[in-house]
């Protein structure tokens, strides 16, 4: 397979020009059986890991991540090529480490989350440093700066791109962003539920994160992440942050149930991404227990 991440180093003297992940010569301290990983967050396969779990984990072939920035449209990350499941999405602007390209497949993981997957190659490009990130719902990103231009993107909320302020827009490679829209990468939301909030109709979709539509733990890593918290991916991965609660509920509270988490809105309701209404819905916490049962988790995590 062809390889444009970087081989481990001190590699073969001679490598396969069609495979630059050569073996490893270095002397691992790896003295019996592979770890055991989450190999949703550990890039690690029979064939092929990334050079920084080689003291953990034998793989033949070892390689150094190289950057990739997510493009305008996003990216569905995927179980695996051809035919995998969408296990999460990349949002224009986000990071992406290639460990190994295949054709018209890139596989490695997300920079914010470390989440491993596949990723088309034509999905990603080379990396830019973001000045501003999508705090609005959606950002629209048009050819000239007139909100009567022709639209030629839509960003969804969290995208990260960059340019130089013109006036109420943000001059970008691709068009103009009003600034009204935007923020600066660098601050934070106050509150994670008002993030939510504003996403509050959006479409269910398993994987998602806001391309098209996005799925509970999604739902709760976006809105956290533009408050300053970077959470892992999945609602089982998610229930290990925070504390525990043992007072009343709260806004910002999380309530886990089995493969799923609601944030409150209120002592009394909860917003979620919702694959029983196909939307991220705000009820009454009554309804969602009457439905799902109890929960099994109540965490609380400071933004």
């Amino acid at each position: 397979m062809a390889a444009t991440a970087k081989a481990a180093k001190n590699a073969a003297s001679a490598p396969n020009p069609a495979n630059r992940c050569t073996p490893d010569r270095r002397k691992f301290a790896l003295t019996g059986p592979s770890t055991a990983l989450d190999h949703r967050t550990h890039a690690a396969r029979r064939d092929l890991a990334d050079v920084t779990l080689a003291g953990r984990w034998f793989a033949p072939h070892y390689a150094e991540a190289e950057t990739r920035s997510c493009g305008l449209a996003g990216a569905d990350i995927y179980s695996s090529d051809v035919r995998g499941t969408r296990i999460s999405q990349l949002l224009p602007g986000e990071r992406f480490a290639v460990l190994e390209e295949s054709g018209d497949w890139l596989w490695g993981y997300s920079e914010h989350d470390g989440y491993v997957g596949y990723v088309r190659t034509d999905t990603l490009g080379e990396t830019a440093k973001p000045t501003h990130i999508v705090v609005a719902r959606s950002a629209l990103i048009f050819r000239e700066p007139s909100n009567r231009a022709e639209v030629a993107a839509v960003l969804p909320t969290g995208s990260r791109i960059s340019g130089a302020v013109e006036d109420q827009f943000l001059h970008t490679n691709d068009g103009y962003v009003a600034l009204q829209q935007l923020g600066s990468v660098d601050g934070t939301e106050p509150d994670p539920v008002a993030v939510a909030e504003r996403l509050n109709g959006m479409p269910y979709l398993w994987g998602g994160r806001g391309i098209g539509g996005i799925d509970c733990s999604g739902l709760v890593q976006v809105a956290f992440g533009l408050a300053g918290v970077a959470l892992p991916r999945d609602s089982d991965q998610q229930i290990a942050e925070g504390s525990e609660i043992d007072a009343l509920l709260q806004r910002g509270d999380l309530l886990f149930y089995p493969d799923h988490v609601t944030l409150m809105t209120a002592p009394d309701q909860a917003i979620h991404a919702s694959g029983h209404w196909m939307s991220t819905v705000i009820e009454p916490l009554e309804a969602i227990v009457a439905r799902l049962g109890a929960p099994i988790a109540r965490r609380r995590v400071a933004p």
